[in-house]
């Protein structure tokens, strides 16, 4: 008799053998699972026997060095334009970040902004309001140009740096960048009426002000004019400013058309901007600095009009400078830059004028094109909520959509929530950043604990899984950047 062939039914029998995890079946002792092993980076001078690596992290290693990695201990580096020009990681060079206060968003960025300035890139802080980061720009050999009453001002009606790139580079292309930056004058005076009058300049107004702003630079071709030039030009009334008021000789009607346009602008010099805009600019911006931070940190809380009205003038003035650096690469004066800008606390500007919201919205939209990278800094999105009208709160709830990384610190779990229903994230990243929020527990010992979520950051960039990291800082940028210097400890030797 043949033997038996084996059929479908009965498989044949294999030979047990060891599996990924072990022997299977009944003890064979199968691990039911394995823990990551910790992950070390070293020079080739300090592991020389062990490379090339045989295996490599997942974690990202192109830009500024952030930390490790929260499981791995892998060394995570990232910002957002290393990860936009050389990785192209994103598609959009601009970073949001949401977290409670004392966790350490700004001492991240301020991580960024020093690393980028090694690179070559120019840090723009405009407007900085604790202040956080002059101490740094200081230490970098940058400016830091103070705004506030009694310690500097801008003058608004400064071409900057962009006429001086005008004159440079001259023909066309020259007469080209003074009449944007005449643009850019002319916006920034009517942004400053609106936040005296409380809403926008008329139409007429404006095309007064276009006319005025072409005499006065005639009028004076060898110095900068200030507001008072400004007032005199609209008293005097030449015949072609008073052709744009339709006056038909009428000097009443002209001077109806002028006087709330003159009014508005007599409060610039004396009102609740003080003199802050009433003569020529204290410190320009220097386009070849290192860094730049333009100090607003000694204009009061309270001082909501004067505070939106000198973070626009610096905004303005720092773009301006952005501007006239790519206008004379291209004509091939100078050597291309890149530049990064910082916006801490953006809830304190958003709520002062609805011009910082436009303004920010078209830098979202137009950083790419203008070789500009920019970090944004809040603590929650409710911080948008509290804006003046519904246009304004879906542009500042579009800053987190556009962004190219979004960085997550310590979170309410509700904030968690509904920011995963704009970036997606899963259950498991939602209670991690969540357990971040929890206040420090109760030290029996006197000791100070740090929060549990001090230095931890959740990392998202599209719908890629989100990146945890541990950062710990160095003593250098310890004392550079102390965000509680008011809360030091009393020196008793002082008798305080």
């Amino acid at each position: 008799m043949s033997p038996r062939r084996p059929t479908a039914a009965t498989p044949p029998v294999r030979e047990p053998g060891p599996t990924a995890r072990g022997w299977a079946g009944p003890g064979g002792g199968q691990v039911g699972h394995l823990d990551a092993p910790t992950m070390w980076r070293a020079t080739t001078v300090q592991a020389c026997g062990l490379w090339p690596f045989a295996a490599g992290s997942g974690s990202p290693l192109t830009g500024v060095p952030l930390g490790q990695h929260l499981f791995t201990g892998a060394t995570v580096c990232g910002d957002p334009l290393s990860w936009f020009t050389r990785a192209r990681y994103i598609s959009n060079p601009s970073l949001f970040m949401l977290g409670m206060p004392g966790l350490g968003k700004s001492t991240l960025v301020n991580r960024m902004l020093i690393g980028l300035a090694a690179t070559g890139t120019v840090p723009l802080v405009l407007g900085d309001l604790k202040p956080d980061y002059a101490d740094t720009v200081r230490a970098l050999g940058g400016q830091v140009i103070p705004i506030g009453r009694g310690v500097g001002g801008i003058n608004v009606l400064d071409p900057g740096a962009m006429g001086a790139a005008a004159l440079r580079i001259g023909g066309e292309a020259g007469q080209a960048l003074l009449s944007e930056a005449h643009g850019r004058v002319l916006n920034m005076i009517a942004a400053l009426v609106t936040i005296v009058r409380g809403r926008p300049m008329d139409d007429h107004e404006q095309s007064v002000l276009s006319t005025a702003l072409h005499l006065l630079r005639d009028r004076t071709p060898n110095r900068v004019a200030v507001l008072p030039d400004l007032l005199a030009l609209i008293s005097e009334g030449p015949d072609r400013l008073r052709a744009v008021t339709l006056d038909r000789g009428d000097t009443s009607r002209y001077r109806d058309a002028v006087d709330p346009l003159h009014r508005s602008l007599m409060g610039l010099l004396d009102g609740p901007l003080g003199s802050t805009f009433a003569s020529a600019t204290s410190t320009r911006i220097d386009p070849a600095a290192p860094a730049v931070c333009v100090d607003i940190s000694r204009i009061g809380e309270a001082d909501t009009q004067l505070t939106a009205a000198a973070m626009l003038a610096a905004w303005s003035d720092g773009l301006g400078t952005v501007a006239a650096s790519h206008a004379l690469a291209d004509a091939g004066l100078m050597p291309r830059r890149w530049f990064f800008t910082v916006l801490d606390e953006l809830w304190r500007p958003l709520r002062s004028a609805t011009g910082i919201v436009d303004r920010i919205d078209a830098l979202t939209r137009l950083n790419r094109s203008l070789g500009l990278g920019d970090a944004k800094i809040t603590h929650t999105l409710k911080d948008a909520e509290a804006l003046g009208n519904d246009a304004d709160r879906a542009k500042a709830r579009g800053f987190v959509e556009r962004a190219g990384m979004v960085v997550c610190a310590g979170l309410p779990r509700s904030e968690m929530e509904e920011l995963g229903k704009i970036i997606g994230l899963s259950e498991r990243e939602v209670a991690l950043v969540s357990s971040w929020s929890s206040p420090p527990g109760w030290a029996t010992s006197g000791a100070h604990e740090e929060p549990p979520g001090r230095g931890r950051f959740l990392i998202k960039v599209g719908g890629r899984p989100g990146i945890p990291i541990r950062m710990a800082i160095t003593e250098a940028e310890r004392n550079l950047h102390n965000t509680n210097t008011r809360w030091a400890p009393r020196n008793p030797a002082a008798g305080t």
